[in-house]
């Protein structure tokens, strides 16, 4: 599930994908917080993070990204970049998407599948590829 390595971090797909293309940005180093980086491991970090969240609009064709760094559950920094489409409800659309219901996080057929995912997975590689060339210039 591992889509490439950053300078601030690795890029994997979600292990879910009701809304595909929703990957997650995981440090270089192992660290509970944002705020156990050093500055420079920040910047790289965020400045990583947006060129995915560039990357999944490019690739996925959708409306907008949600960022999210939360670590209320799994205490290791992680950011989840969410594609948000114009074909969800209106109500799910202007909530968070950790509203959505438990089954959209468990259901076997919303699981990442290479074979199902793995168009989505190139497309979002070659992206970012892209934005880093581009945005490195």
């Amino acid at each position: 599930m591992v889509i490439t390595e950053l300078a601030g971090g690795y890029v994997v797909m979600g292990d879910t994908q009701f809304l595909p293309g929703y990957c997650v940005l995981l440090p270089k180093r192992h660290v509970a917080s944002l705020n156990d980086l050093k500055l420079k491991e920040r910047v790289e970090f965020l400045k990583d993070m947006s060129l995915l969240g560039d990357a999944i609009l490019k690739a996925c064709r959708v409306e907008r990204i949600n960022y999210d760094i939360l670590g209320n559950t799994d205490h290791f920094l992680h950011a989840h970049v969410f594609p948000r489409y114009k074909t969800e409800t209106a109500k799910r659309l202007t909530r968070p998407v950790w509203l959505y219901e438990p089954c959209f996080w468990t259901a076997v057929k919303y699981q990442y599948d290479d074979k199902k995912h793995g168009e989505i997975r190139q497309a979002i590689a070659e992206e970012l590829k892209r934005e880093v060339e581009e945005k490195s210039e």
